[in-house]
């Protein structure tokens, strides 16, 4: 029987009432209080999530940014020092490795983080592609990372450092933060469609910063914050999950992630792959479907066109918590992709219908 791994936080999860399962090979909490009060928590106030089983790279030298530049899909010469980048790495046939943020602290020092169930392949990866004075290193098991999200999230870290986090602009970071006496580099990105921000700490700090930011966020009205509601909080924002809308077999075109792709920066890895999908046209789009009969779309239920043909599946689906819609992210023939085009998706052996609408399902009201 497999051991599974745990997060530094991992002793004090019983004490805030998380329950756990099996994530990828981690033993992570699914929920602490319920999904749809964390899902609210978030929209509403502010959540608090481990996500320190996110895996950290390292990529320094005076190459790091053309070996970056190679592996990955976005336009790492663009980037300034202190900005953080989403992009993917991919395979020569343009499926996709992994998606990924990139962070640059200097012009010769970056830093990947990468998902969990992929920290082996990507290292893997990227170590067969090494060239030039680029040194790779896998920093994960030191790097706890604290996940602080929702409207109220500026005003409770603010309480814990004297350093502008207040200020950050969005996909920006500072390196070198003090909160509540642990060194911090903080970014503002985020998972859940809110505003938000990124705490990586060393791992030997990170129970001490979780609870001073519980504390910190009580009046608040700060909670912790499990897979669960992650996931949904993800999905109404239509973040991607690697594994689900994206994989070896899904390109990022076909997820709808174009604008993530630059094919005129020069040349990497998958570029010719994904170019000529771009001019062929995609034979799949990844869609959102809203269900007109009543049934739940979940992940790799099969979705029919009008005529009773299979055009693909489901890739994500719930019943969205903020708008009590069943909802779903599908990939399908990019002929059936238009918006109202009638679907039908098969749940427990019946199909049930459904139409294709616009997403994101969720966006965040403009302050």
């Amino acid at each position: 029987m497999t051991t599974l791994k745990q997060t530094p936080l991992y002793p004090i999860y019983t004490k805030h009432g998380a329950k756990t399962i099996d994530f990828g090979g981690w033993d992570l909490p699914v929920q602490f209080g319920g999904i749809q009060t964390e899902h609210e928590a978030v929209r509403q106030r502010a959540g608090l999530f481990d996500v320190s089983h996110m895996g950290e790279f390292w990529v320094t030298g005076s190459d790091a940014e053309a070996f970056l530049q190679k592996m990955t899909t976005n336009d790492v010469s663009k980037m300034e020092t202190n900005q953080a980048l989403y992009s993917l790495l991919c395979y020569p046939n343009g499926g996709v490795v992994d998606d990924l943020i990139i962070y640059k602290l200097a012009g010769d020092r970056f830093m990947l983080v990468v998902n969990a169930s992929n920290i082996d392949k990507d290292f893997a990866w990227l170590s067969e592609h090494l060239e030039g004075n680029v040194k790779l290193e896998n920093v994960s098991d030191d790097t706890s990372l604290l996940a602080l999200q929702g409207p109220r999230s500026s005003s409770i870290l603010s309480k814990l450092t004297d350093s502008p986090v207040a200020e950050l602009k969005s996909f920006r970071f500072l390196p070198d933060v003090n909160v509540g006496g642990i060194h911090a580099l903080v970014s503002r990105t985020g998972y859940t469609g809110e505003d938000g921000f990124e705490l990586y700490v060393s791992a030997r700090d990170v129970i001490r910063l979780w609870e001073q930011l519980l504390e910190a966020g009580q009046e608040e009205g700060l909670e912790p914050i499990g897979l669960g509601a992650r996931d949904t909080l993800r999905f109404e924002a239509r973040l991607p999950l690697y594994g689900q809308e994206l994989s070896a077999d899904i390109s990022p075109l076909e997820a709808g992630l174009g604008f993530f792709v630059k094919l005129d920066k020069g040349d990497f890895i998958g570029r010719e792959a994904l170019a000529a999908q771009k001019e062929q046209g995609l034979p799949r789009k990844s869609v959102g479907i809203e269900m007109i009969d009543r049934g739940i779309p979940r992940s790799h239920y099969p979705v029919y066109s009008a005529d009773g043909r299979q055009i693909g599946e489901v890739t994500t689906g719930t019943q969205s918590p903020t708008f009590k819609r069943n909802v779903g992210l599908a990939l399908i023939e990019t002929a059936h992709a238009a918006i109202d085009t009638e679907l039908f998706v098969e749940i427990r052996g019946k199909k049930l219908k459904a139409k294709v609408v616009p997403t994101p399902f969720y966006k965040r009201p403009k302050q």
